[in-house]
């Protein structure tokens, strides 16, 4: 295996590392009332008026101050990733990590209920044209000049291709659906962790069939997989359609996508599903006999979903406080928070903490108890906002008389979002917290629709596309023009058809760019 890269300027880090910062409370005494606990947490809560972010320990820009540096505070401060040592790469860590786990565990289910099988691709010899400028180049190895240079992992359609030739002869080995979990590189020196970076991890399908028509159900199959996943377990209501030509993915027939609205009103391609009919295969000669004895060549798809997605549900849910997260993905779903003043209060509140913790486990809820007596419970309360996790739990020595517990919902601030004196009966408190979280699920959804809804903008001329695109916003509306055209709005406002979604409007339409008939409406907006 080769051992350097030849590439410029890799070992120089584009920017420095991104400090550690946590919550504001500081370091303090080990136990404290509820009440003490609640002066700890609102000091360290900044004046509405402050500006934060910058090198303040603990705290984080606001969104509508600067976006981006409100994105990489977040990440720094609730521990989800930190820039690597070669330039352009991220670090996942572990909290970071176990996000891209649930997204792995859901989808895993759902590849295999649909009849795909996990496998693994070497690094790549060679690759399709149109991708030269993405790629990274293994050009030494065993400290000689190899013959052959090796790919850094792109997308993997020619070694999936050699492969499927030997193992495909007879149309009874079709269909062949396999899928990979995987890290890839392209050529990005910028680094947005988990958005944009030189190296990133993936899952990426690949399908051969025996006929144009399966391979189509089944490239929308797969964009629907993506579609529920976003709805239903990130919260995320995305746009499904189909890309443009000008959009569509080097190689394939046609491209789907799934487009989510950031909370800067930018798109993110968040899934995409590729038909890629017989053009890979025909390169390739990826052939086999059909049931009349003739040689045919084999129809395809690709899909993906990438770490991207961790991105996409900090830009969706995340606010000032910190990290958001959708209950049905977060790590942690409730964290247990013990409070109490005198040392004779510890063992008390710690049992009652210790058997609530059991009742949740048992019920399939994932719970974490910090006891730590290292910090104050206001550091705490700022901690597990900032990490998102979506239920508070706080038990002190009067809720253990009266055999009760605080409940906080991290999607509601302040003393709207707390319960009082919700019963320790494990049947009362485990239906109570599973339908918060439910709860928190369905309002963070709503939350997004409303907010993705309200800045699309139907337009009927040229001119109302570039004004809803400099207002920050996303442009809907009849769209028949060529290719070309495509590209000068592209070059004028920066904005690119991100789909023409699944569903369309009933009615005759004209083409707000050339007059022409239409027969779909596009979405065009600035993107990551």
């Amino acid at each position: 295996m080769a051992s350097l890269l030849r590439l410029p300027s890799l070992l120089s880090p584009s920017k420095p590392l991104l400090r550690r910062r946590l919550p504001a409370a500081r370091l303090a005494a080990p136990a404290t009332s509820r009440s003490q606990a609640s002066a700890a947490a609102g000091a360290a809560a900044p004046a509405a008026s402050e500006t934060r972010g910058g090198d303040r320990e603990g705290q984080v820009t606001p969104r509508s101050v600067d976006f981006n540096a409100w994105y990489t505070d977040v990440i720094a401060a609730a521990e989800l990733a930190d820039y690597g040592p070669v330039r352009g790469t991220m670090v996942i860590r572990p909290y970071g990590y176990a996000i891209w786990e649930a997204i792995q565990d859901y989808l895993n289910v759902k590849f295999k209920e649909t009849g795909h099988s996990n496998m693994y691709f070497p690094q790549e010899a060679s690759h399709v044209e149109g991708f030269s400028p993405e790629l990274a180049l293994v050009t030494i190895g065993g400290g000689k000049e190899l013959e052959e240079k090796l790919v850094v992992r792109p997308t993997s359609e020619t070694i999936v291709n050699h492969m499927f030739t030997k193992w495909i002869q007879s149309y009874r080995d079709l269909p062949l659906m396999i899928n990979q979990w995987v890290n890839v590189t392209r050529w990005e020196m910028r680094t947005k962790p988990f958005i944009r970076t030189l190296e990133f991890l993936w899952q990426e399908g690949h399908t051969a069939h025996a006929t144009l028509e399966e391979a189509e159900k089944e490239a929308m199959q797969m964009i629907d997989v993506y579609t529920k996943f976003a709805y239903e377990q990130a919260a995320i209501p995305v746009i499904p359609g189909r890309k443009s030509r000008v959009e569509t993915f080097a190689g394939a027939n046609r491209t789907y996508t799934i487009e989510a609205m950031m909370g800067d009103k930018k798109a993110l391609q968040a899934g995409t599903s590729h038909n890629l009919g017989q053009n890979f295969s025909r390169a390739f000669g990826t052939q086999f006999m059909d049931e009349n004895g003739q040689i045919e060549h084999v129809w395809q798809t690709s899909w993906a979903i990438s770490t991207r997605f961790v991105g996409g549900i900090i830009m969706t849910h995340g606010d000032d406080a910190g990290l958001m997260l959708p209950p049905r993905i977060a790590p942690i779903q409730v964290v247990i928070v013990p409070i109490w003043k005198k040392g004779d209060e510890k063992a008390v509140v710690l049992e009652s903490v210790d058997s609530v913790q059991k009742i949740l486990k048992e019920a399939g809820i994932r719970v974490k108890v910090d006891d730590s007596e290292l910090r104050t419970p206001g550091w705490k309360f700022n901690h597990y906002e900032m990490k998102g996790i979506p239920v508070r739990i706080e038990i002190g020595p009067r809720d253990v008389t009266n055999n009760s517990v605080v409940v906080s919902r991290r999607d509601v601030p302040g003393k709207q979002g707390k319960e009082f004196g919700v019963s320790m009966d494990p049947s009362i408190l485990v239906n109570h917290i599973k339908g918060r979280l439910e709860d928190i699920q369905a309002s963070l959804l709503q939350k997004a629709i409303t907010f993705r809804d309200s800045n699309i903008v139907d337009v009927s001329s040229y001119g109302e596309l570039k004004e809803a695109i400099a207002e920050g916003k996303w442009a809907r509306g009849p769209w028949s023009a060529s290719d070309a055209d495509e590209l000068k709005v592209k070059e004028e406002t920066s904005a690119t058809i991100r789909c023409y979604p699944f569903e369309q409007p009933e009615g005759t339409k004209k083409c707000f760019m050339t007059g022409n008939p239409a027969e779909e409406v596009a979405i065009f907006a600035k993107s990551y």
